[in-house]
């Protein structure tokens, strides 16, 4: 056994070495020599076992070994897998086939490195809105909250305060807990002149929308980078659709926030105009870009439905919601300046029985009104209508600079944009094409609702 060991151990040394040639010589001469050192010993077996069997002497005298190396084995099968692994990269690298894997190379060959530094200093920016947005959002409900509850609890207690006073007969508590009461009707109505221009669940609504359109964003940029082959203009694109975004959802509040009871119901506009599309090569070739006269006309119909029906929905009951925000905004502060006068003339000769009815009244109707508007978040409702309504705007300006986009070379490939627009529609591609089919039969009358998802 020992023989084969040895003989086991020179050659894998000799493989380690790179040298295996040489090693497989010394292995065969090493072999030759035991056997004929085994045989020397069987015939002297019984004087000297010993000395016929001596390993040491076989290595220093009659073998001539290579030097050994200073480093370990560890390092030596390291050093041999990294030049293994080297030299399968560069195979790798030359062979046609690793050029059009997109999994191991993500970006297009031939993107400018400055256009992808750009991008992702893009998408850094964006990420940093993200989180603000984010943050901002969840301190402003904060704030809906804790004032909703401190301003009810005011209001409430004054109420109780002037009921009190109405019915002491004896004139100096009476005095400071009308004061007391008044004071406190007088800041719960600063307090909601403030709230009620503010719109605290309003800009919650849009720090939301914020935060998951740039999102969306960032997913989109991503996507252009991992398998597009980004440009120039893609990167003017992306700043552009920054810079809408922070116009339409900005986090300041003084100077540029959104009006919250404007006169007009506008759909909410986040994008910026649309461009015209890069031309895609063909090679020459009569390419239609995946689309046909029938998906125009679906396409058509679907923008038609969504202008009548979806959009007009949505604007609809924006109107209405910030008519009666704008009712109870008005409404609560009005109350309660109402139930401080009362407060101050409870328990006066004249007209002390009125004004404590005014003063208990008014605060009890306060507390109400301020429930229903800020806690039932009307302010919040108006913006998701009216940023529901933007949404439908946008297919309908994307699908339309599709259509009139006369080079079909230009547009977004047809396939994937009706898939698109069935997955924002909440549809299957089937069920998308049977919405246009129906609405081009039934016309303008009893038209179904383009959206299945919200």
């Amino acid at each position: 056994m020992s023989t084969f060991s040895y003989i086991y151990a020179t050659i894998a040394f000799a493989i380690t070495r790179r040298e295996i040639i040489i090693g497989v010589d010394m292995a065969l001469q090493a072999s030759s020599f035991l056997c004929a050192s085994g045989s020397v010993s069987s015939r002297h077996q019984r004087r000297n076992i010993t000395a016929t069997i001596s390993l040491p002497k076989l290595r220093t005298s009659n073998l001539s070994q290579p030097k050994l190396p200073t480093r370990g084995l560890v390092e030596e099968l390291a050093l041999s897998s990294a030049t293994t692994t080297k030299t399968y990269l560069e195979r790798q690298s030359n062979s046609p086939k690793n050029n059009t894997s997109p999994r191991l190379q993500p970006q297009a060959n031939d993107s400018d490195p400055m256009v992808i530094a750009k991008l992702y200093a893009i998408m850094e920016a964006v990420a940093d809105r993200v989180e603000m947005h984010k943050n901002i959002g969840e301190q402003r409900n904060n704030w809906n909250s804790l004032l909703l509850t401190s301003i009810n609890a005011i209001t409430l207690a004054a109420a109780t305060m002037t009921g009190i006073a109405a019915t002491s007969s004896i004139s100096a508590p009476m005095m400071a807990v009308k004061t007391a009461s008044t004071l406190m009707y007088l800041s719960a109505t600063g307090m909601l002149l403030i709230m009620n221009k503010l719109q605290p669940s309003q800009l919650v609504e849009e720090q939301r929308n914020a935060s998951r359109l740039f999102k969306q964003l960032l997913g989109q940029i991503h996507t252009l980078v991992s398998i597009g082959n980004p440009t120039v203009v893609d990167v003017k694109e992306a700043m552009e659709k920054v810079l809408a975004l922070d116009r339409a959802y900005p986090l300041p509040l003084i100077g540029v926030m959104l009006e919250k009871f404007p006169s007009a119901v506008e759909p909410a506009v986040w994008w910026p105009q649309q461009r015209r599309r890069k031309m895609k090569g063909n090679n020459g070739k009569m390419d239609w870009n995946g689309w046909n006269g029938k998906l125009e006309e679906e396409m058509r119909e679907l923008v038609g439905i969504m202008e009548r029906k979806d959009k007009a929905d949505y604007l609809r009951l924006a109107e209405k919601a910030v008519k009666l925000n704008k009712a109870l905004a008005l409404a609560g502060p009005l109350l309660t300046g109402l139930a401080a006068v009362g407060s101050a003339f409870a328990g006066s000769s004249s007209l002390g029985a009125w004004a404590a009815m005014l003063g208990v009244v008014g605060g009890a109707l306060a507390s109400i009104v301020n429930t229903v508007e800020h806690g039932g978040q009307v302010g919040m409702v108006f913006e998701m209508y009216r940023s529901n309504a933007g949404f439908f705007r946008l297919m309908e300006e994307s699908v339309e600079s599709n259509l009139n986009e006369s080079d079909v070379g230009r547009r977004e490939n047809g396939e994937l944009f009706e898939m698109k627009v069935a997955l924002q529609l909440g549809r299957s591609l089937s069920e998308l094409r049977d919405l246009a089919a129906s609405s081009s039969r039934k016309g303008q009358t009893d038209e179904e609702f383009a959206n299945k998802l919200f």
